[in-house]
């Protein structure tokens, strides 16, 4: 799924054609190169790092780079608190400099992404020149950064094609762009040979693409939510669907709760979102699949993987996916979820108070302006006083990612009277519930005013 559809907005994404002044100056900012390699065989590879066996434990990074050197340290520490090794970005740019700056002081590294437009006709752009200069530059830049693990072409660019071509159209865009792809690689090689290359795509049916036309590709690489237990009998059925297996490993970009293009309907006609508990179990479900720990057979062709998502926003896609609310990096249960994946041992530090049931009194035909009450039972583990606040979200109704505040009163032990607002349409309600030490709970359902 495009990531600014997942998130609302795409600030992670940096344009890799800006602040080219700059590259003369930050090119010479770290001499310890790492080195990594694919290495093994058919079914039974590793990465290496500087000769060491290297498996990939991430988080995705989401917040926002134009921010100051201590702010984006702070965040890294977080990240690896988790257990992580290894982040991800969508873009390579000029202030992918502070988070590489950030990551070497935790020992910890990037999947340094670069972003390809997916509305783009490969066979007949112009400018394709130009971008693979600017991305072979952007290697020369930071290729000697101690931080960097992969680099990583294009995010979902062969299924999201779909979106702006139909077909024949569709399917000579799809092997231009992996052409073009493979030229890229080619041109990261030639000035980087220590660093491997992938390709992120968002369904396992682009991996043929990169097997037949991007054959410099060191690793196939895939976003996927519900379906990540799927990936690996795809790998083992290989680009001809005949059970003759890819002959190359792969990475997982991005995993976690099913997204709002997977999940049933609810009585309003919207996406069901999962809730708090429903999300921080799908980590560890998805990292088993992906580990191999299941016995599905990833052990030696699953490289690892960055979870979707190390992320801070508070809106639509935010509340979805983020194991974070805002910058304050006050954690959800996802983010300890993530640290028991990642470290074997359940957090010992304080929890998020967790819901176990949302009601509204009325679902659908509330009058605008009109009344209803909402009823949560949030648990805290340790029992702290609570506190909560109501948002709502318009997204059904105009497209809207981001949040208002609610009116509401309490009226009894987490029992609140919810003014509905003026316009008609399916919203969305949040209720948060905040434990006074940097914790929270946050759910969610729809209603209709009618």
């Amino acid at each position: 799924m495009n990531i600014a559809n997942k998130l609302g907005t795409c600030s992670k994404c940096l344009a890799i054609g800006s602040a080219l002044i700059l590259m003369g100056i930050l090119a010479g900012r770290a001499t310890a190169q790492s080195v990594v390699k694919v290495s093994g065989t058919q079914g039974n590879w590793q990465l290496t790092l500087n000769g060491q066996p290297y498996y990939i434990k991430g988080l995705d990074y989401g917040p926002d780079l134009k921010t100051t050197q201590s702010t984006t340290n702070a965040y890294a520490a977080d990240l690896v608190a988790t257990g992580a090794n290894t982040t991800r970005t969508w873009g390579t740019g000029s202030t992918t400099a502070n988070l590489l700056a950030a990551v070497d002081k935790y020992n910890a590294h990037v999947v340094m992404g670069f972003w390809l437009n997916q509305n783009v006709n490969y066979c007949t752009a112009s400018n394709l020149n130009t971008t693979l200069n600017q991305i072979v530059n952007w290697v020369n830049t930071y290729k000697n950064d101690p931080g960097v693990l992969i680099w990583d072409i294009g995010n979902e660019v062969i299924l999201q094609a779909q979106n702006y071509f139909s077909g024949t159209t569709l399917e000579n865009d799809r092997v231009c762009y992996a052409q073009f792809v493979n030229q890229i690689s080619q041109g990261i090689h030639a000035t980087d040979p220590n660093h491997p290359t992938t390709s992120t795509d968002a369904w396992t049916g682009a991996w043929p693409y990169y097997a037949q036309y991007s054959p410099d590709l060191d690793l196939l690489a895939v976003n996927s939510y519900g379906g990540i237990c799927t990936v690996q009998s795809a790998w083992a059925s290989g680009p001809s669907n005949n059970g003759v297996s890819y002959s190359k490993p792969y990475i997982v970009t991005e995993f976690g709760p099913s997204g709002e293009w997977e999940v049933p309907n609810d009585s309003n006609g919207v996406p069901l979102e999962p809730t708090d508990l429903q999300k921080a179990a799908a980590y560890p479900n998805a990292w088993a699949c992906i580990t191999g720990s299941d016995g599905n057979g990833a052990a030696g062709v699953s490289l690892g993987a960055t979870a979707f998502i190390y992320g801070n926003k508070n809106d639509f896609g935010g509340v979805w996916f983020n194991d974070e609310y805002t910058t304050s990096m006050t954690r959800r249960l996802s983010y300890y979820s993530q640290y028991k994946m990642y470290t074997g041992a359940a957090s010992t530090a304080n929890q998020p108070p967790a819901c176990q049931s949302m009601t509204l009194s009325q679902t659908c035909n509330i009058p605008p302006g009109g009344p209803f009450t909402v009823t949560t039972d949030f648990v805290d583990p340790e029992n702290d006083p609570t506190t909560f606040n109501i948002m709502l979200s318009e997204k059904y109704i105009n497209g809207s990612t981001s949040l208002s505040n609610a009116t509401f009163t309490p009226t009894g032990p987490q029992t609140f009277l919810v003014t509905a607002p003026n316009t008609a349409g399916v919203w969305k309600i949040y209720v948060y519930a905040f434990d006074g030490h940097n914790d929270v709970g946050i759910e969610s359902a729809s209603f209709a005013v009618q």
